[in-house]
């Protein structure tokens, strides 16, 4: 990591959208075994892209940028009726052309096709007493791993390119990250009458992660209108040929995390918030609140969102990921992929105003306001950002996203920021379209 630009810190953070986490589910089953059934999957999505301006987070030019990506994944699981073995094992095909992205983490020629999920477990929902049933579910090998809302740990999902050398190159389609698997992990988690426990470990097998392995416990308690959920994670180790002084420090890292979400007023307004603290060689933490307005009673149900989030000068970003859609913990298309901060070192304020037209059309509006906390040792990467977006699901194989950004950095490059050649408003835009069989 050290042999490059590419600073570390971010690492953990930068590195595409799982749209997995939204997009339709399509199987086509091959064979009934009576109590499972074996299914097979193709998921293909497609991205075009282009930014007025490059982010000197990695290897861009001052110049535009425009680009595309692709991922293919092909898959067979084992899915079972009621409660039984399960199983996945699926191959995934990156690839990017065009100018590379906006941050240079691509140069455009990348092509690789690999071993995504390949995994085996049981779950069963009747063990016990019937009439207080725990809920059992083990399993092991490669597979993506999500704690709570994603804000520590939603899968491995950092996808470099070639542009920072080779040790780096996971296949490229940055954006897009269809890598999502950590390469070995064993789960355990356990439910009963409202709580859930989870036991996890995972090790990833990604360069700009260092190879890290960690360990996972969650404690959690849905009470019916809301949950609270405690996590710890342990870092259990690093690849040191891999690591700078910042991901070395992984090994040996505690991790304390507290999460709720709350829902009130007749289900209209919803309360999230989020805390963790982080101990390394120095003391770290992040925390962030969100409370959200739905209007139930307007066309489309439109939701009012608001949410501050606050990460501390050194703090490790980790795995965080995608799960509620747009601007979950990637905050800013612009901010959360290319120019920074990456939830470190900064302060974000993020409103949004999100609705359904229909069934199938969602629509929204996003805009963020991000402050550097130190600027002395790390670059200024505060500014502003406006994404407006659409979703559209015309059947259940299908899924269109257009979506327009502009970003307005505090400082150029040259000035102490980011972005290359100006502080001028940028604009940028994206294509993203897939398809499911």
């Amino acid at each position: 990591m050290h042999k490059n630009n590419f600073n570390s810190r971010f690492s953990g953070s930068i590195g595409g959208l799982m749209l997995a986490a939204t997009l339709p589910a399509q199987a086509y089953e091959m064979a009934d075994l009576g109590h499972s059934t074996v299914n097979i999957d193709i998921q293909a999505l497609l991205g075009t892209f282009h930014s007025d301006r490059g982010y000197a987070t990695g290897a861009a030019e001052a110049k535009r940028h425009r680009w595309q990506e692709g991922v293919l994944t092909l898959g067979a699981e084992l899915a079972p009726k009621a409660d039984g073995l399960y199983g996945r094992v699926s191959t995934v095909g990156t690839a990017t052309w065009g100018d590379g992205d906006a941050a240079g983490f691509t140069s455009g020629s990348e092509r690789e096709l690999d071993l995504e999920d390949a995994f085996l477990g049981y779950r069963s929902e009747s063990q016990g007493d019937s009439s207080l049933p725990w809920r059992v579910d083990v399993s092991a090998g490669r597979q993506p791993i999500t704690l709570g809302d994603g804000f520590l740990v939603a899968g491995d999902a950092v996808s470099l390119g070639d542009s920072l050398g080779d040790e780096l190159d996971r296949g490229g389609a940055y954006y897009l990250a269809g890598r999502q698997a950590f390469d070995r992990t064993a789960v355990v988690a356990l439910g009963h009458a409202g709580w859930q426990s989870q036991v996890a470990w995972f090790e990833s097998d990604n360069p700009a992660q260092a190879s890290t392995e960690m360990a996972a416990l969650t404690l959690a308690h849905d009470h019916g209108s809301g949950l609270v959920e405690a996590t710890y994670l342990r870092g259990l180790g690093v690849d040191k040929a891999q690591a700078d002084d910042f991901l070395a420090q992984r090994d040996g890292m505690d991790v304390y995390g507290l999460r709720f979400e709350q829902r009130m007023l007749d289900d209209a307004l919803t309360l999230r918030g989020e805390l963790a603290h982080q101990r390394k060689n120095t003391r770290e933490n992040a925390w962030a609140l969100e409370p959200a307005w739905t209007f139930s009673e307007l066309p489309g149900q439109p939701t009012l969102s608001l949410r501050y989030s606050r990460f501390s000068e050194e703090w490790d970003p980790l795995f965080y990921g995608f799960t509620r859609g747009y601007g979950t913990w990637f905050q800013g298309e612009v901010a959360g992929n290319y120019a920074g901060p990456f939830n470190s070192n900064t302060e974000v304020w993020r409103l949004g105003l999100e609705g359904s037209l229909n069934e199938s059309l969602h629509l929204g509006l996003l805009a963020y306001d991000f402050s550097s906390r130190d600027t002395t040792n790390q670059p200024d990467m505060g500014g502003r950002e406006f994404n407006l977006y659409a979703e559209w699901l015309p059947s259940d194989w299908l899924y269109v996203s257009p979506l327009l950004g502009w970003y307005s950095p505090n400082k150029s490059a040259a000035q102490g920021g980011i972005q290359l050649g100006d502080d001028d408003t940028a604009f940028y835009a994206q294509l993203l379209v897939g398809f499911f069989f």
